[in-house]
């Protein structure tokens, strides 16, 4: 007979537990949304750098090269907040699937007609919003960070290569498409992670449609400008 001791099952973490709970998970999903909100703040006041010129443009985007030295070297600061936002983005669309799946689970009777009805709008935006986003991103990164995407790219030249992407149609409708989609995306969901951060006051609607309006519109005024001859 064996004298061996049954081992009890290992208690999971306290982050284990967290990101295991369905309030987890929201929070997670919040916590990343807005920061990713806040690098795209950043990022559109970047692009409309376009507007004073080449020169304005590439000594901008040599700059953030520069960021953290003497202390990091030279371009390391851009790697590790594209390294960020990869792990944001994984934790975000994670977390938004795992809901999902769970509340597949958890609704095994169909809402009624005019609950569905507004209860698909919101929910197709956001999964199928954030699906396609998700592919835009990669696209964006091999058309304008690496280059590989537009023949026209010249490295350490993104004013020239903003000017070369934007005037080819086709980019622009899926720019424009995608940046729609972003809109949508985050109109629907700041309210929501309002909400999960205990901030349910009728306000965050308007703030939420603000940002969205504020940032859908400034990166479709780029291609914009480039299409009309304002930026050439």
């Amino acid at each position: 007979m064996s004298t061996e001791l049954a081992v009890p099952p290992r208690k999971p973490s306290s982050i284990g537990r967290f990101w295991a709970s369905t309030i987890g998970k929201k929070t997670v999903m919040a916590v990343t949304g807005l920061g990713l909100v806040a690098y795209l703040f950043a990022h559109m006041l970047g692009n409309l750098k376009v507007f004073l010129g080449a020169a304005a443009m590439n000594e901008y985007a040599a700059w953030l090269r520069t960021i953290g030295e003497p202390v990091l070297p030279y371009g390391v600061f851009l790697w590790l907040m594209r390294a960020g936002l990869i792990v944001a983005i994984v934790l975000h669309i994670t977390a938004a699937v795992q809901l999902s799946i769970r509340d597949r689970r958890a609704r095994p009777v169909r809402y009624v007609h005019g609950q569905r009805a507004r209860a698909s709008f919101a929910t197709s935006t956001m999964r199928w919003g954030g699906a396609t986003l998700a592919v835009y991103v990669v696209w964006h990164i091999l058309d304008l960070t690496v280059g590989v995407a537009n023949r026209d790219y010249v490295k350490g030249q993104p004013y020239h290569n903003i000017v070369a992407d934007f005037r080819v149609w086709w980019v622009n409708v899926i720019y424009i498409v995608a940046q729609l989609m972003l809109g949508l995306h985050l109109n629907h969901g700041f309210r929501s992670a309002a909400r999960t951060l205990g901030s349910a006051r009728p306000a965050m609607r308007t703030v939420g449609t603000l940002v969205a309006v504020v940032i859908t519109g400034g990166f479709l005024a780029v291609p914009i400008a480039v299409m009309t001859g304002l930026v050439a």
